[in-house]
């Protein structure tokens, strides 16, 4: 795949075919911070989760398995945890 056939990919992922399924990453990533929180003790984010979820896809990568989705999926956790954290959400790249 091209990088750009990745990130259409990952950007389908994230705000169409899971979204529908799952519902927004936000309130999904916002639930499962709240549990992790509470079994590590100390708060995380939802910006953490999304972090968190993108150092999965790496460590897979680690194993030498070349499997397009982890790709995919990484490029959507920086996605969304790149909207987590920053304060102008207007789509703006500047």
């Amino acid at each position: 795949m091209t990088r750009n056939q990745i990130l259409d990919a990952a950007k389908l992922c994230v705000s169409d075919e899971r979204e529908k399924t799952y519902g927004s990453p936000e309130n999904n990533f916002e639930c499962a911070a709240q549990m992790i929180s509470g079994y590590l003790g100390y708060p995380v984010d939802a910006a953490d989760v999304a972090i968190i979820l993108a150092l999965v896809k790496i460590s897979r990568m680690t194993s030498g398995v070349n499997i397009t989705d982890n790709y995919i999926d990484l490029a959507g956790y920086a996605a969304i945890a790149g909207e987590l954290t920053t304060d102008d959400r207007s789509g703006d790249a500047t």
